[in-house]
């Protein structure tokens, strides 16, 4: 492993720096950690894992690296410190699940022509799929309900159609008259046999079909059926007079009134308010013709029955509907299409429930969405204005007394020229750490009595001496990197405008892995970057809990702590005053 260049620091450098708050740099070369074979107690100096893609020793329960199960007398292991199975041979939901999204490749598959010989490995391959499975059946869940529940809901033809619709008595109306459903525009109209201008005024809109002359031929739907509603006359000499010619463009021309193209459009309370009224799905008809010409019940013809049936309904609210009734029958069912085409007077001006619905998704979800923007935006102006400062607030009393912030943990300050290193994990001799600083009231060890200077059996500064600044922790996360991607990192660190004095780089290398191209592992490339500190020694394996099944969640990490200078062309100008190297 290369060494980095030794440091040559400028004559003033010590003295711009303050010898009691600053570690001092060293330009010694990092420890060197000795090739060891497995992960047993006395020789982890260096932590080997296999191949990060495979990962084959998932599946393998290791010997624990601390306290490691006695032996029964029987010369197995207790039950408490049997062997966890390994996930790869368990079945839970997520693994069925696995197995059922990635069906369609085989063991036998993925071994041959996939390369996954373990059955890790191909269960990892498993759970991969399952889980872009699930990414894509939520991104098309999202996509769905953004772009296709609305035009599956509310098709393009039933927007058109809410359009075309001309509000009855309303400002859209006025000056208007309807004709067989159709808006005309009377502003132009002459008066001949009927005053269009009185009738649109005492209600804009309203239907005028009367008055025009229509036969029982002009209605093709309404042949071969037997009863009275399509069997009448629409005009007579009596009851209804028809005083204007037929509803053609002639007669239009004539009497100067003009199609605007639009259709009336009722709503629920204008059909209920009106006596002859009713509406066949979603089709406004007025039967006042009809009523007229019979005002008493027709025997035998049960579309008469219907009819008299629906109209003898008033509700205060919601219209007259008889979809239901005649829908419930076949003969019923088949004189619809005469009634709409002979009868017919507008239609619902009302949304369909699948435009309702997908309008009012659209507007839930915008009410959710703008909720969550306002509510960061709030949140992050709370902080900004109220939380920020008192995070980031200097110090008020800088006259009380501190410990200095060059004391380290317990024993690791003791002599700053000691070249033994005295940091707790510093192994000596039998492997144990050293504790050469005494505790408050204990006796100093008579072995470490020499090596501790009287003036500094009590590393106690001022406040003021210190300064006002935060201290601050840059936590640098390594997995694979190689060493010009980590260089870059830390050079951009280091050469913050933040002091040096106040800062700490924490690197931690997440395994020894080697990345692609690269000679030298993660946490060979970052020990090299390191200036050690030989107040700290050389690192010995401490251990930790991690996440993971039985003997796995006993874990060890090596600390290395030293210094790091940014790039050779900046290294008198940019250097942390420490680096924490978690291996």
């Amino acid at each position: 492993m290369s060494q980095p260049p030794p440091l040559h620091f400028p004559p003033d450098y010590l003295a711009q720096r303050p010898r009691h708050d600053v570690p001092i740099p060293t330009d010694r070369a990092p420890p060197r950690r000795q090739p060891t074979r497995g992960r047993s107690q006395s020789n982890a100096a260096n932590l080997r894992r296999a191949k990060t893609l495979t990962r084959p020793e998932r599946g393998v329960a290791p010997a624990p690296l601390i306290n490691p199960p006695l032996l029964s007398s029987g010369g197995g292991l207790p039950s408490s410190n049997q062997p966890t199975k390994s996930p790869a041979d368990s079945w839970d939901a997520w693994r069925i699940f696995s197995y059922i999204i990635t069906f369609w490749a085989p063991p036998f598959l993925l071994s041959s022509i996939g390369g996954l010989k373990d059955k890790p490995s191909r269960q990892a391959w498993r759970e991969k799929v399952a889980l872009c499975f699930i990414a894509i059946i939520l991104g098309g869940t999202v996509g769905f309900a953004t772009m296709g529940l609305d035009r599956a809901l509310c098709p393009q033809n039933a927007k058109t159609d809410a359009n075309t619709f001309a509000a009855l008595n309303s400002t859209n109306t006025i000056g208007t008259v309807g004709i067989h459903g159709l808006q005309f525009n009377i502003t132009s109209s002459k008066i001949t046999q009927v005053n269009w201008y009185t009738v649109s005024k005492a209600f804009p809109g309203q239907d005028v079909t009367l008055n025009f002359t229509r036969t029982a031929a002009d209605f093709p739907l309404c042949k071969g059926l037997n009863f009275r509603a399509a069997k009448d006359e629409p005009c007579d000499n009596t009851v209804n007079k028809c005083v204007l010619g037929p509803p053609n463009n002639a007669t239009f021309l004539s009497e100067g009134i003009v199609p605007t193209g639009r259709i009336i459009g009722y709503d629920w309370d204008q059909v209920s308010a009106f006596k002859y009224y009713l509406v066949i799905n979603s089709a406004v008809l007025n039967f006042e013709s009809y009523i007229r010409t019979h005002p008493t019940p027709v025997a035998n013809d049960v579309v008469d029955t219907v009819i008299r049936t629906v109209l003898s309904e008033q509700p205060s609210t919601g219209g007259k509907d008889g979809t239901k009734l005649f829908y419930n029958r076949a003969e019923l069912q088949q004189a619809v299409p005469c009634l709409v085409q002979r009868y017919y007077a507008g239609n619902i001006d009302k949304i369909t429930t699948g435009c309702f619905i997908s309008t009012l998704f659209l507007y839930v979800s915008l009410v959710v969405i703008m909720g969550i923007v306002l509510a960061r935006f709030a949140m992050a102006c709370v902080f900004n204005w109220f939380m920020s400062s008192r995070l980031i607030a200097a110090p008020k009393n800088l006259n009380r007394r501190v410990i200095s912030p060059a004391v380290m943990p317990e024993g690791a300050n003791v002599n700053v020229d000691s070249k033994n290193g005295t940091a707790p994990w510093s192994v000596v001799g039998n492997g144990s750490g050293r504790k050469l600083l005494a505790k408050a009231g204990s006796k100093t060890p008579k072995s470490t009595t020499a090596l501790i200077p009287p003036e500094r059996s009590a590393p106690v500064i001022s406040m003021a001496t210190i300064g006002d600044e935060l201290f601050c922790v840059c936590l640098v996360t390594c997995y694979s990197e190689g060493e010009e991607s980590i260089r870059s990192t830390l050079d951009s660190i280091s050469m913050t405008t933040y002091s040096d004095t106040r800062k700490l780089l924490f690197v931690v290398c997440d395994g020894m892995i080697t990345g692609a191209g690269e000679k030298q592992s993660t946490p060979d490339i970052c020990v090299g970057l390191l200036e050690a500190d030989p107040r700290f020694g050389n690192p010995a394996p401490m251990s930790y809990v991690a996440v993971g099944l039985g003997a796995k969640r006993e874990n060890r990490a090596m600390v290395y702590a030293g210094h790091y200078s940014a790039s050779s062309y900046l290294r008198e100008i940019y250097s942390c005053p420490l680096i924490d190297l978690v291996c």
